[in-house]
């Protein structure tokens, strides 16, 4: 469960520390997500909901061969969109909205994914979460998408408590210095993935384990 009250949170000043080590580990972090635009961004990204990125660029290799703009999305049709992502999670309703998303951006945005979160928001499929993904990586924006990881991430080391990934996001945006928001989003997300797993954290191999402060940390092997 999340720890809220008895260990002390990050400081800012914490938070520029724990983020200089990662940016070390990883310069230039990006998404794991194969995409070629905005458009196929915001796609790959709703699809990829209790999904692996792995599943997704597999699933996703043939759509965006086949249709990597809103209109071709639309011209190729739900049927045709469930079949080529059957082998994901939820791939029904995901198909549905990939379908409406296409033709709402054509009808309602001249074609080009919006790049306001409000907007982005408004597409069927797109949550807070989509968006702010959306908007860190394809248009540069300082935000932070709370997916499983950094929530995880920033309950277990106590940098940014919360009880639901919006206090989390709000936490992050409160103590990250401006140096570090545009990546935040990556490192956290790239750490948590490959270094403090779920159920068994690395820590003998973690740039950031003498900040941590989880208190069960995994052993190193004798």
């Amino acid at each position: 469960m999340p720890r809220t009250k008895k260990i002390p949170p990050f400081t800012t000043e914490e938070a520029a520390d724990l983020f200089a080590r990662l940016a070390e580990v990883r310069p230039d972090p990006r998404t794991e997500l194969d995409y070629s635009s905005p458009f196929t961004l915001v796609v790959a990204v709703a699809l990829s909901a209790q999904a692996t990125d792995v599943g997704v660029n597999k699933a996703t290799k043939g759509l965006f061969a086949a249709a990597d703009t809103p209109e071709k999305m639309v011209a190729l049709g739900e049927d045709n969109i469930r079949d080529h992502i059957k082998t994901i999670g939820l791939f029904r309703n995901k198909a549905k909205n990939v379908f409406a998303l296409s033709k709402k951006i054509i009808d309602e945005f001249g074609g080009e994914v919006p790049r306001t979160r409000e907007d982005l928001e408004s597409l069927p499929g797109v949550g807070r979460k989509t968006a702010n993904v959306v908007m860190n990586e394809a248009f540069g924006e300082p935000t932070i998408a709370v997916d499983t990881h950094i929530f995880r991430v920033s309950n277990r080391t106590a940098l940014a408590p919360g009880r639901n990934p919006f206090e989390v996001e709000k936490r992050l945006e409160a103590i990250t210095p401006s140096d570090y928001m545009k990546g935040a989003h990556h490192w956290l997300i790239l750490h948590g993935r490959y270094v403090c797993k779920a159920r068994k954290p690395d820590c003998p191999n973690c740039a950031i384990a003498d900040l941590c402060r989880y208190p069960e940390k995994t052993p190193a092997k004798a």
